[in-house]
């Protein structure tokens, strides 16, 4: 392998979701170039299902307090991100990401004030300079949404290699109405997630998570790879 590879392997690894940033302001011209590497994303036919919705300063203060009236309010949409129940290997996981977090912020598994707090930060943006807002046009199928998270994913790995953090965050799909309204979406568009741009608080514990992956031989089976050609 060239040194190429272990760049990219190297940002790959590195990239981890923040959940803390500096107030640190990211250039518009950084964030036209992330955009422009991750629109190389592939897509069903070339489809490129992907709007995005770039935020910084009024705007995103605008947005942020009217998620955060609706959040505070209960008022939003009853989203079921997993299935009821959620399979063991699964539910496992995602214990263990709570005890995880949770543990970083101070938060008792019985506090359910503190976790409500802690998920109100989504909103904010995490402190971030930059706030995304990704939607799609809801006529298209779960096909499409595939394309779009292989476009998610450059965008987090072009703004890590330029020393950027993010977090994406699909909380914001619960607020469909408050966000349409604010961003006066196209008609017939939904939300898909957000995410938080900027630079990480290297002083935050949350920030220095670090999250266990499954081995690859856990998730991968592999056949004929050892035949001789």
């Amino acid at each position: 392998m060239n040194s190429e590879t272990y760049i990219v392997d190297s940002v790959i690894r590195s990239r981890k979701a923040v959940r803390a940033f500096r107030p640190d302001a990211v250039s518009k011209q950084d964030m036209i170039d992330i955009l422009d590497v991750a629109r190389a994303a592939p897509s069903n036919s070339n489809t490129q299902p992907w709007r995005v919705h770039v935020l910084a300063g009024g705007i995103k203060q605008r947005l942020s307090a009217a998620l955060a009236r609706a959040h505070t309010g209960g008022t939003h949409q009853q989203l079921q991100y997993m299935p009821d129940p959620l399979p063991e290997s699964y539910r496992i996981r995602q214990e263990d990401f709570g005890a995880r977090y949770y543990g970083a912020l101070g938060i008792d598994k019985t506090d359910v004030d503190g976790r409500n707090r802690a998920t109100g930060r989504n909103f904010d943006f995490f402190g971030a300079p930059i706030g995304m807002i990704f939607t799609i046009d809801a006529r298209l199928k779960k096909y499409s949404w595939l394309d779009y998270g292989l476009f998610i994913q450059n965008i987090m790995i072009a703004a890590r290699s330029r020393g950027l953090d993010t977090c994406p965050q699909v909380s914001f799909a619960r607020y469909q109405t408050v966000i349409a309204t604010q961003l006066e979406l196209e008609t017939g568009h939904e939300v898909v997630c957000g995410m938080s741009l900027g630079y990480a608080n290297q002083h935050s514990l949350v920030n220095r998570l670090r999250l266990p992956r499954e081995p690859v031989f856990q998730f991968a089976s592999f056949a004929g790879l050892d035949e001789s050609s």
